[in-house]
């Protein structure tokens, strides 16, 4: 199926239906100024400063938005996308093309809308995803491994999505060098920062890093090279 590519030059922010804040989004759009929003995700913006102008796109099954003509028309460009196949997330990461995504509002709420949006990760490994939710900022490591400017003791955790070894760290409390991970095997959730410079590296690529939050500039920079908010 062909489909209708949107490029982006620059970063993009997604954002969706779930947990939010005008905080979430600022954050997010110091990264990533321009906006595409997920359905009813696009209902979410009022009240949170963002310029239409800014809103390049709200995309897909467009069964939950409230006001759907107040977008159409406009600058804003509205991709109704039926297939019932993916989600939201994954019609706004298939229908455009961003050397980096920032997705608000993707996490809380509802568990299954979340456990979707780590599928979608991995299903979209070749993109570069951060989710950012209100205390961690999560992304899959890229294939050469991950490279993190933190702080001593600061929260480092990893979770696979499929089985992978770890290769090789430096600046973890405890190293992954060697360790098989699964899911349903061993995790590295709760790890924790022993110098400023953070570095693992794994042999494949459904290993996620989350850290926390107040370091979004860094993993941005590390999974998309865009410049530290």
């Amino acid at each position: 199926m062909k489909r209708d590519l949107m490029v982006f030059d620059g970063p993009v922010t997604l954002v969706g239906g779930g947990e939010l804040d005008a905080g979430l989004i600022a954050a997010a759009r110091e990264i990533a100024p321009r906006v595409v929003a997920a359905d009813r995700g696009a209902d979410r913006l009022d009240g949170f400063g963002v310029p239409e102008d800014q809103v390049a796109a709200v995309i897909g099954d467009l069964d939950s938005i409230a006001d759907r003509a107040r977008w159409e028309g406009g600058a804003t460009r509205v991709l109704h996308l039926e297939e019932q196949e993916t989600t939201d997330f994954e019609k706004c990461l298939y229908s455009t093309e961003a050397p980096l995504y920032v997705a608000v509002g993707f996490t809380g709420r509802r568990v299954d809308h979340t456990l979707a949006v780590l599928h979608a990760l991995l299903s979209n490994s070749a993109k570069r995803v951060i989710v950012l939710g209100p205390d961690d900022a999560v992304a899959l490591v890229p294939p050469g491994g991950i490279a993190l400017d933190l702080a001593v003791g600061a929260r480092v955790s990893f979770f696979p999505l499929a089985p992978v070894n770890g290769v090789a760290s430096e600046g973890l409390e405890w190293p992954i060098d060697g360790l098989d991970f699964a899911p349903g095997w061993r995790i590295g959730t709760s790890n924790r920062a022993t110098a400023a410079r953070v570095s693992a590296r794994f042999d494949g690529p459904p290993m996620l890093v989350m850290v926390e939050r107040r370091f979004l500039g860094t993993l941005a920079a590390a999974v998309g090279g865009a410049s530290q908010a």
